[in-house]
Parts: C-alpha cells; sequence; structure tokens
C-alpha cells in the first residue's frame, strides 16, 4: 500500500492536512489560512483550540435559535425586545465572520482545488448555502428596505444551522448514516403512502360526492382527510357520513397505520444493524502488530526535496505519518518531504522464525577502537558495524564515522566479543 496523488472532488472530507503544497516559499499568510482551516474545522478531542470554537459556534447557534423563539412570545418581546435585537445582531454577525472565515481558508478546507474553485465548492456545498442564508437575510433590509418582510421569511433558514451541531458528535451522526443508507427504502415507502394517499381520496370522493358535495367537491378535496386518516392526526374536520364511505374508512385507517410503521421499521433496524456493525467490527478483524519506526529527514538525506510518490517504498511498508511545524499531516503523493521533517514508518512484522542476533558493545577509553574512522577498524570479515548509538543520536556507520568512548555499537558477527550483550531480532 503506497499513498498517491489524487484530486478531491468538492464533496470529499474536510482534511485541510491533506495539501500538498507545503514548500519552503510558504508566506506567513499561507500558514496562518493554514492554521484558520484546522481551527474552524471540526477539531480532534485534542485540539484544544479547534474543540473551543466548536463549542463556540454551537453556543452562538444554539443562543440565536433561543432568541428567536422566545421573541415571538409578544410578553417578552415587549419587555425584552430591545435586548432580544441586540443578541439577535451580534450573533448574526458571528455567522458573518464565521461565513468570511471559511472562504478564507477554502482553500485548505478543499486541498488539491485553485483558490477560486475552492471558494466555489464551499459557497455552493449545504453547508456553505445554509450559512450565507443564516445572515444575509438579516442586512438585506439595509440595501433594499422594500423587500425587508420577504427577507425576514428567509431568517427561518437559519434553523439550519442546527445541523453543524450534528457533524460534532458521533452519536448525532449515526442518525444521517443510517437514513443516507436506508434512503432506497424509505423511498420506496413514501411512495407508497403517497400513492395510498391519492387513492384513498380518489375512492372517498366517488363514495361521498353526492352526500357533501360541498366537503368532497372534487378528487382532490379528500386529500386533507386521506392525510389525516393515513398519517393517524386524526383532525375530524372531513369524515364521511355514508355507510359505504364509514366502511371505506375504516379499511383505509388500517392501511395508514400499516404503511406509516413500514418507516419506522426500516429506521429501526438501521439503527440496529449499524451498532451491530460497530460492535462486530473487531472481532471479524484479524489482530497484526505493526512495527513503527520515526526518524527526522536532515538537509543531505536522499528523501528531502522529493515528493512522496517518487519514493518507491519497499512492498509492506507505508508511510503513515509526517510531522512538520508542530503539525501532523496525513502523507499524499504529492506532498514534497522538506529538512526537518519527521517521518513515521510502519511495516507489519516478518513471519520468519530464523533469528538474526546482533551484539552490543559500549566503546571504553581504553577501547583501541576510541577515536578510529570506521573505515580504518580491524574487523573480521565475519563481523558487521551495524549501527552506532551516541547519546539519543542513531548513527548509520560510514567509512568517516569516528568512534567515540561511550558509543553503543551494534555489531553483526560469529565472532566473540568479550563483555558484549547479544540482542535476538
Amino acid at each position: 500500500m503506497r499513498p498517491d496523488a489524487g484530486k478531491n472532488a468538492c464533496n470529499a472530507p474536510f482534511l485541510w492536512y491533506h495539501n500538498g503544497m507545503d514548500t519552503k516559499n510558504t508566506t506567513k499568510w499561507e500558514q496562518r489560512r493554514r492554521q484558520l482551516a484546522r481551527i474552524i474545522e471540526i477539531g480532534a478531542s485534542e485540539d484544544r483550540l479547534s474543540r473551543g470554537y466548536d463549542f463556540l459556534l454551537t453556543g452562538i447557534i444554539l443562543v440565536n435559535l433561543t432568541v428567536a423563539i422566545l421573541s415571538t412570545f409578544e410578553e417578552l418581546d415587549s419587555a425584552y425586545g430591545a435586548l432580544f435585537d441586540v443578541v439577535e445582531s451580534v450573533t448574526v454577525a458571528c455567522f458573518a465572520v464565521d461565513y468570511v472565515l471559511r472562504l478564507l481558508a477554502a482553500k485548505y478546507i478543499y486541498p488539491g482545488r485553485s483558490e477560486l474553485r475552492a471558494m466555489r465548492c464551499f459557497a455552493c456545498s449545504f453547508g456553505g448555502v445554509i450559512d450565507l442564508l443564516s445572515f444575509l437575510p438579516h442586512y438585506l433590509p439595509i440595501f433594499f428596505p422594500a423587500g425587508a418582510v420577504a427577507f425576514r421569511m428567509f431568517r427561518v433558514v437559519r434553523i439550519f444551522r442546527l445541523f453543524r451541531i450534528t457533524a460534532y458528535y458521533d452519536s448525532l451522526n449515526a442518525i444521517a448514516e443510517v437514513i443516507v443508507s436506508k434512503k432506497q427504502q424509505l423511498l420506496s415507502s413514501m411512495f407508497i403512502i403517497v400513492v395510498l394517499m391519492l387513492g384513498s381520496s380518489l375512492c372517498m370522493y366517488s363514495v361521498e360526492h353526492d352526500a357533501q358535495p360541498d366537503v368532497f367537491q372534487n378528487a382532490f378535496s379528500g386529500i386533507w382527510w386521506s392525510v389525516s386518516t393515513l398519517l393517524t392526526v386524526g383532525y375530524g374536520d372531513i369524515y364521511p357520513i355514508t355507510t359505504l364511505g364509514r366502511a371505506l374508512s375504516t379499511v383505509i385507517t388500517f392501511l395508514g397505520v400499516l404503511m406509516v410503521a413500514i418507516p419506522t421499521g426500516i429506521i429501526s433496524a438501521g439503527f440496529v444493524e449499524q451498532y451491530a456493525r460497530i460492535q462486530n467490527s473487531g472481532s471479524v478483524a484479524r489482530e497484526t502488530d505493526i512495527h513503527f519506526i520515526k526518524f527526522r529527514l536532515g538537509a543531505n538525506d536522499a528523501w528531502t526535496g522529493k515528493r512522496i510518490l517518487e519514493l518507491q517504498l519497499p512492498r509492506g511498508i507505508i508511510m503513515t505519518a509526517i510531522h512538520r511545524d508542530g503539525e501532523v499531516m496525513i502523507p499524499k503523493g504529492d506532498i514534497v518531504l522538506l529538512d526537518g521533517d519527521t517521518i513515521v514508518l510502519g511495516a507489519e512484522p516478518v513471519r520468519d522464525r530464523s533469528q538474526i542476533t546482533l551484539k552490543e558493545v559500549v566503546l571504553l577509553e581504553k577501547n583501541p577502537w576510541n577515536g578510529q574512522l570506521v573505515r580504518d577498524l580491524d574487523i573480521s570479515r565475519q563481523t558487521m558495524l551495524v549501527m552506532v548509538k551516541r547519546g539519543n543520536s542513531v548513527i548509520i556507520p560510514r567509512g568517516s564515522t569516528r568512534l567515540r568512548a561511550g558509543d553503543r555499537l551494534l555489531l553483526h558477527t560469529k565472532a566473540p566479543l568479550p563483555g558484549s550483550k547479544d540482542i535476538s531480532l
């Protein structure tokens, strides 16, 4: 499995850190935009700044909707109307600022897109449209006073900002996942209900028109009756008075109860499948240990300045993460590795019963190797110097490497070395 390059579509997940355009010439402004994208998008639990922004935005949404609901009560509006207006203006202004910030960070929210295309992707997305309508109707009457009443109707759209809250919590995401996974079954059941609704309206018109010409005037005049009957609302303002009409109404009522129960059963089954899938995902997977190593790239390393797709990693080895300037990046094929990057590689352990035994030797002051170059060492052909550990650094031995007292040497040898410690791989 190797990282590969690829352009993300507009509906791709918001992965700000997948951008592969990080170079040494990145300006501070671009760095701040990248950090802004990290903050305003849904953050991991350990990212306090991003999580704080999530909670702040959630609180602003709830306050705005609470004020919108309380202002509909005449007593409260007359007593606290001025306060409600101030709170609404402040929260709507916060929505406008959030929209502008997301436009500025769109380049990193939608990586792999150009500046304008990334902004267009956000502006045309469902969340972008809702974000725009949550504050724009509040300011439009300033420029178009004649349409103030019509613009006020659009302010109801801000209720849809609650969908942003669902994205912050996995338990709420499960609801959306179930509905999406069962959309075909739900659409089929809704189609059956609509057909039954139209059919029952037409049947009731045929039976009740002569007895109640002012109530059942045409085939569609019984729609309200069929809705209240099939969906068990039962207002009773329209009802049959003939014997045949009442008998037909009884049958239709039973069918309505059965039909309405179908979507409920589909959603319930979807929840059961969803949680069963989560619980069983661990039991059906094969547990395999993965070994990871972490190292820092230097200016002279062969990988420095190359894209990940150019590295040609061996089969079975994957690059799992890149740590750069305090940020963790998920490796993508077009990311260029830089001097100072910390690379994490992972590999599955080899299923081989044969063992390789290395010997570890601590170099003392009186050791003849102390101060010697590796190429000048008197080592037998059966011995190979594998690695030198000096303090917290690991050195791959080269001919020009000079050994020092205190170095820990790892050697592969069949010859006996006094004072050495065996290490089995």
